[in-house]
């Protein structure tokens, strides 16, 4: 099996002919599978995908798993994930906000480079047909890829687009765990603590209406920012978390000496935000020397003085623990290299 394509289906019957038309159209391939995750639908789409399912016509063999009650994408979507079995997977929405004409041309682009293990559709990169009306979705769509090109170093334009190609290789390194529609965030930064790098390829958009029956609402845009933070700052090994929270702790510590009543409250959460991409980067050990020489800062000079030192040693910390980093790496090497 080259190709399987994951399709969560919540109550989508009106759109299902034309996506059954359009799979056949596209993917009518006898190494590819469809694997459709009935989501809890309260109407006829189980049953027209089990009609589906028995047409003869196709040459991809095709899937149903069924929910009983709604459990939200993140979890169809890994249900699929586990079932299914080829060398690439293809995640699909069923609305058809995405064109399955643009799903086939990143199928053949993967498959006709090696070195390419997973893209990502953008519907911000694309010069193809485009229809949104909802300026608010699409400003906190955008937003949230700014925010996780901060958080993880990216350079990514459409976290939040359903479209997406991945290599078993990927595939194998995700746990997934967010149920609803943080699973994007989810994925993205999963891909990337593995080393993979993303390519994006821009694809139409035809945004539907609530009455037409989308189903993410404002709800789902304020959850994503705890996604973000969840993803970056929580789902990390132990000695990390440890050290953001020391990190943390000392950069408020920072903040106190700047500003006066509410200005310090500002300022104190202010560093503590720093604090928290300090000990991203840095582990216990390292923190505990920029601790030390903020504290060796602020025995020096009082008022503004103070801070002008607190703020000199905070930057001379970094350039010291570096030093010692580069130190360690040559002694490291020497040991290798001459005595072993």
């Amino acid at each position: 099996m080259n190709l399987s394509i994951i399709i969560p289906v919540f109550n989508e019957e009106n759109f299902l002919e034309r996506l059954f038309y359009d799979l056949k159209k596209h993917f009518n391939l006898n190494d590819a599978e469809i694997i459709f995750v009935n989501d809890g639908s309260t109407d006829n789409s189980k049953k027209l995908i089990e009609h589906f399912i028995k047409d003869n016509s196709k040459n991809f063999k095709s899937n149903l798993i069924n929910f009983d009650f709604n459990k939200g994408k993140g979890k169809a979507v890994r249900e699929g994930i586990n079932f299914s079995k080829g060398k690439y997977v293809l995640l699909q929405d069923a609305d058809l906000e995405l064109d399955l004409e643009d799903s086939k041309e990143l199928y053949d682009i993967i498959r006709n480079n090696s070195d390419i293990k997973c893209i990502f559709g953008s519907r911000y990169l694309s010069g193809k047909l485009k229809k949104n009306n909802y300026f608010f979705n699409q400003l906190v769509a955008k937003l949230n890829s700014i925010i996780f090109n901060l958080f993880f170093s990216q350079s990514l334009s459409d976290i939040h687009c359903g479209l997406k190609i991945l290599h078993r290789d990927v595939i194998k390194k995700l746990k997934l765990d967010i149920n609803d529609f943080g699973l994007e965030i989810d994925i993205a930064s999963q891909i990337v603590r593995n080393n993979f790098f993303i390519y994006e390829y821009g694809v139409s958009y035809y945004f539907r209406t609530k009455q037409q029956g989308k189903k993410i609402t404002w709800i789902d845009g304020v959850k994503s920012y705890y996604y973000l933070f969840k993803v970056r700052f929580i789902d990390n090994d132990i000695a990390t978390n440890i050290s953001i929270i020391f990190s943390s702790f000392y950069m408020s510590y920072v903040g106190s000496f700047f500003g006066k009543g509410m200005g310090t409250t500002l300022f104190i959460i202010l560093f503590a935000i720093i604090g928290l991409f300090i000990g991203l980067k840095n582990k216990i050990l390292s923190s505990s020397i920029i601790l030390l020489f903020i504290y060796l800062g602020s025995l020096i000079g009082k008022g503004q003085g103070q801070v002008v030192a607190v703020i000199f040693f905070f930057i001379i910390s970094f350039y010291f623990i570096y030093f010692v980093k580069k130190q360690i790496n040559k002694i490291n090497n020497f040991i290798l290299n001459y005595l072993f």
